[in-house]
């Protein structure tokens, strides 16, 4: 007997205070002597379960990071690019929001490391370490608000699909409030009366004491009652399915008759059909999403409610641990050979895992059925627009020396050939005719252009059109200024090329009537 008569792994309870979490002490009575009382070391779960538990631990710690990393993605794309871009809604920034505070209790023990044990075999409560306290609380309120939003997002869709109602500010605000108030409610009442511990693995969990009062229960009804809301609703959009097969009358979509579509009673299968499809349409993300949700939520508290009641029954009638802890001292403490005996005294370490898994892949199913395409092409537009910021663009000569020349009536170019200004060409002081190098033709035509002939520069340029201003030649019958009554006024057949004779000749008489009879 070594430790004072408790045979290895064991230790004597009396070497020890009574700090911590006593509840989590695993110890028996020393049958060879009734005075003494025998505990395993902490923490038990390095007795009930191999080596590789930690590693499997670490490895969903890690997978709760790239979720958390998730769910700060969708929340800075809502927050901060345009709505266009990322089609957001409260219920989907709110069951972010949750799921995210639910990761951060996988995360803080990965990010902490904190010591699981009081002492040599008694394991931290929320009352003895910080971190306990801040991982537990944490999982419990994103649990409890994962529960909630997906139920609210479950009544949501029941209400526009089966009843056809629009749901509007007033669901919203009442979302809020029982999406969040309910969650703190349930977290107060379920850490004042059983409190957090570490239970298995570095994340402290809920204790056994009233759990099942004041959070298993009242988490499981929500989440069934959500379970029946969905498959109610599948209900009804298979039965709306069924009745458009069967319905064979014309339908009044498009046929511009009026179509009474407010009403689900005067709507026709065929009609009730394509509004369900439609809203399925747009809605299957979050109806993938709470069905995933509540599956996890669902499966985790199972396994835990059952993990919670086997060692309660062990710690209760410890002629359940007879032959495992016999094991234990036989082989001097050497827990391999004794593997066997623990897995039947506890959930198997793959369920564990893969409840652990679930949990934290949560946030990586929220960015897949959420996050959209025009989310990533929304950030490259915003920091390509960071970017062309810093870029110098065009300006002209009056906008950079506008504290230098005060004249702001006239704007100045450079010329790229000359060096030379277009104020004198575009304002010139002399009034000149028309210069013959913009005469025209007979037919109209510009005879000649500056960039045909341009002595003394190479190359093609711009033609001038604003060197010289043509002085206006006011016509012999302009009636646009007042002038003195002519005495006589003649008509001259050719100033309007019109023919001086008629084609009939001087003496026929033309009928104006019969010019066209045949």
């Amino acid at each position: 007997m070594a430790n004072f008569g408790c045979p290895s792994p064991f230790l004597d309870a009396a070497d020890y205070t009574d700090g911590g979490f006593l509840e989590g002490r695993f110890c028996q009575e020393n049958p060879l002597n009734k005075n003494m009382t025998c505990c395993l070391p902490c923490p038990l779960t390095d007795w009930v379960y191999p080596d590789s538990f930690h590693t499997m631990e670490k490895a969903a710690n890690w997978v709760s990071v790239a979720g958390t990393i998730c769910c700060v993605f969708l929340l800075l794309s809502w927050a901060i690019l345009p709505v266009e871009k990322t089609f957001r809604h409260y219920l989907s920034i709110s069951l972010t929001v949750a799921v995210a505070l639910m990761n951060l209790g996988f995360v803080i023990p990965l990010a902490g490391n904190p010591q699981e044990c009081y002492d040599d075999i008694t394991p931290h409560s929320m009352k003895t370490h910080s971190l306990c306290a801040a991982s537990g609380f944490f999982l419990l309120v994103g649990g409890w608000a994962g529960v909630m939003w997906v139920f609210l997002r479950a009544v949501s869709l029941h209400l526009q699909i089966c009843w056809q109602v629009v749901v509007g500010r007033n669901f919203m605000w009442a979302s809020q409030i029982s999406g969040w108030g309910i969650p703190v409610i349930g977290v107060s009442l379920a850490l004042v009366f059983s409190g957090v511990s570490f239970r298995f693995g570095q994340t402290c969990h809920i204790n056994h004491k009233n759990s099942l009062a004041d959070l298993w229960i009242p988490l499981l009804i929500f989440a069934g009652v959500t379970i029946i809301i969905q498959f109610a609703t599948f209900g009804y959009c298979i039965k709306v399915y069924l009745a458009s097969l069967a319905d064979n009358g014309p339908s009044t979509e498009g046929s511009g008759m009026p179509s009474y579509t407010n009403s689900i009673r005067t709507m026709t299968p065929k009609q009730a059909y394509r509004r369900v499809r439609r809203v399925i349409a747009l809605q299957w993300r979050g109806i993938a999403i709470v069905l995933i949700i509540v599956a996890d939520v669902i499966f985790f508290s199972i396994i835990f409610v059952f993990q919670d009641a086997a060692v309660q029954e062990v710690m209760q009638n410890k002629e359940l641990a007879q032959p495992w802890i016999v094991c234990l001292a036989l082989n001097g403490g050497d827990k391999v050979p004794c593997l066997d005996e623990a897995g039947k005294l506890a959930i198997n370490m793959p369920t564990v895992g893969a409840v652990l898994f679930l949990l934290a892949m949560n946030g990586i199913w929220l960015l897949l059925l959420l996050g959209r395409w025009s989310m990533v092409s929304g950030w490259g537009e915003l920091f390509a627009s960071f970017t062309n910021r810093g870029k110098r663009e065009f300006v002209s000569v009056d906008a950079r020396l506008d504290d230098l020349k005060k004249d702001t009536r006239s704007y100045e170019m450079l010329s790229r050939d000359t060096g030379k200004t277009m104020d004198d060409s575009v304002t010139p002081s002399v009034v000149t005719s028309v210069s013959p190098s913009h005469t025209r033709s007979p037919l109209g035509s510009p005879e000649s252009h500056d960039y045909m002939q341009m002595p003394g520069n190479e190359g093609r340029r711009t033609p001038d059109y604003f060197g010289t201003t043509a002085r206006y030649q006011t016509p012999a019958r302009s009636f646009s200024s007042p002038r003195p009554p002519q005495q006589s006024v003649r008509w001259d057949a050719r100033d309007t090329f019109a023919r001086s004779t008629s084609p009939y000749g001087q003496d026929r008489y033309v009928n104006p009537l019969g010019m066209n009879r045949l």
